[in-house]
């Protein structure tokens, strides 16, 4: 079907009887938005003008804020679509269960419904939150383990993110700046949306994780601490509501991004029995082995061949005028391996180093 025209307008419509329209011809531009951002957010918060410093500098967007752009940047790049391939916590999850990329949106849901309420920059938010774990590895956090070794500052996945992972996209400082230091054991975000981030992060995974652990029958509801059920329920809609509305009364009370100490004591104690009761039992533990060996055969074997490698010119020089085995060479193999889906890496090691099926994670079909 085409698109239905109007003789009068020269322009065509979706539907034979469309009425929609703005009832304006009045266009919200950058500039409209960046001048409402002075009396909409709140005094801290991130704003589109005097910000939006790339690597590269390129010309403003006529109705596009700078955040705005790097959201959608993220939204359509190659590295948040593999999310979808990437481990959560199971190795290749089944539809019911969370992957890298469901996580991530359910980390922008939490942040910018905290960022909204509190007149924080929703773009920004929601950029930093869809970016945040483009640094992860195949198999979950076993890749960080495995990738380590291989690179001189070693791999922590957000750094990895921001540093190398979405160079390509020329993103804002301040976005990269949130990506980069989402993680609690990296230094403070510079602006409170990266702040927002990192809480929203944690609030995600701790809920979502277990729902996903319930599910499976490995923990049930009633295994949570009294702690965690008394303050903030057994249910993730409860939890979630609790720790987002937390914080946005902490900042109502302290004007700070932060969370009360009930909820802030919940929290660590729901992150402390996924820990015990999900992410380190024995099953987990052995999982992380199997990952870990695969992906370092996969990065020595790239590195001594590099010519197998695609060509990566944010990363390392042409991979065919690369030395075997060198400090380039390594790079680009982690680079390479870093960005594979958990699928497509198992499929690698079978293809080109035989490997032998029974030692692919749990979970994995590669057929």
């Amino acid at each position: 079907m085409q698109a239905h025209g109007d003789s009068d307008s020269g322009v065509r419509f979706a539907h034979a009887d469309s009425w929609a329209g703005t009832g304006t011809n009045e266009l919200l531009t950058r500039e409209e938005q960046e001048f409402r951002e002075r009396d909409l957010l709140s005094p801290l918060a991130t704003k589109s003008v005097g910000s939006g410093n790339r690597a590269i500098q390129e010309e403003p967007d006529p109705y596009r804020t700078c955040f705005q752009r790097d959201r959608d940047r993220i939204l359509h790049s190659s590295a948040f679509r593999r999310l979808a391939g990437k481990t959560q916590v199971f190795v290749f999850p089944d539809d019911h269960q969370r992957t890298r990329l469901t996580h991530a949106l359910e980390v922008s849901q939490v942040a910018v419904s905290i960022a909204r309420a509190l007149g924080l920059n929703v773009a920004l938010t929601e950029a930093i939150a869809l970016g945040h774990d483009c640094g992860h590895g195949p198999g979950g956090h076993a890749s960080e383990d495995a990738l380590s070794p291989y690179v001189q500052e070693g791999y922590d996945h957000a750094v990895w993110g921001a540093n190398t992972t979405l160079v390509p996209l020329n993103l804002c400082s301040e976005t990269l700046d949130g990506i980069r230091n989402h993680s609690w054991s990296r230094p403070a975000p510079k602006t409170p949306e990266g702040e927002v981030v990192s809480w929203a992060d944690r609030i995600a995974y701790v809920c979502h994780d277990f729902e996903d652990a319930v599910y499976c029958g490995l923990v049930s509801p009633e295994h949570l601490p009294s702690a965690v059920r008394d303050t903030v329920g057994a249910e993730r809609g409860s939890q979630l509501s609790r720790f987002i509305w937390s914080m946005v009364d902490a900042a109502r009370t302290t004007g700070r991004v932060g969370m009360p100490d009930a909820e802030a004591e919940a929290l660590a104690a729901f992150r402390k029995f996924n820990y015990e009761s999900i992410y380190l039992r024995h099953e987990s533990v052995a999982q992380a082995k199997s990952v870990i060996d695969l992906l370092q055969a996969l990065v020595e074997h790239y590195a001594a061949h590099p010519m197998l490698l695609p060509a990566q010119p944010h990363v390392a020089p042409d991979p065919n005028h690369i030395e075997a085995d060198s400090a380039d060479a390594l790079r680009a193999a982690v680079a390479y391996v870093g960005g594979m889906t958990d699928r497509y890496a198992c499929r690698q090691a079978v293809t080109l180093l035989d490997w032998d099926p029974r030692r692919l994670p749990t979970g994995i079909d590669i057929l």
